[in-house]
């Protein structure tokens, strides 16, 4: 049983995850829990998806079908990750600032979405482990 499958991409996403927090951290210059969620470098969606394809890449070869799909799906997340959801978290903002005195409004989450260097960021995580784990379990 190939256990490096499941393993891969839980690994990518505690890489990325605490590597965004240790960087948050050091731009808040205090521990910066609030700051944990969507957006900020390095992406996490991307580490993920990234893993994946990159293992399936080392393992199988680029020719097999399983890469295409994990491609095709890297591809879907990090366009979404660029593109929707970076224009929601600029709405986001918007609607915050139109509606800052009203009193019932909750502040809407304007960190969402990545930039390029965020995904590239995320997709050099999601590489790094899969290698990591491809010689480690080889």
């Amino acid at each position: 049983m190939d256990l490096s499958y499941a393993l891969t991409p839980f690994l990518a996403w505690l890489v990325a995850g605490v590597s965004k927090f240790i960087i948050n951290s050091i731009k808040a210059k205090q521990l910066a829990f609030g700051l944990i969620g969507y957006g900020g470098l390095p992406s996490n969606h991307s580490a993920i998806v990234s893993s994946m394809a990159a293992l399936i890449a080392l393992k199988e070869g680029i020719g097999h079908p399983a890469f295409g799909v994990a491609i095709t799906l890297a591809f879907i997340v990090m366009l979404d990750a660029n593109s929707l959801r970076r224009q929601v978290g600029k709405h986001a903002v918007a609607i915050n600032k139109l509606a800052a005195r009203a009193s019932d409004h909750q502040t809407l989450r304007e960190r969402m979405g990545h930039t390029r260097l965020e995904i590239a960021a995320g997709i050099a995580v999601g590489i790094a482990v899969a290698a990591a784990v491809n010689v480690m379990l080889a």
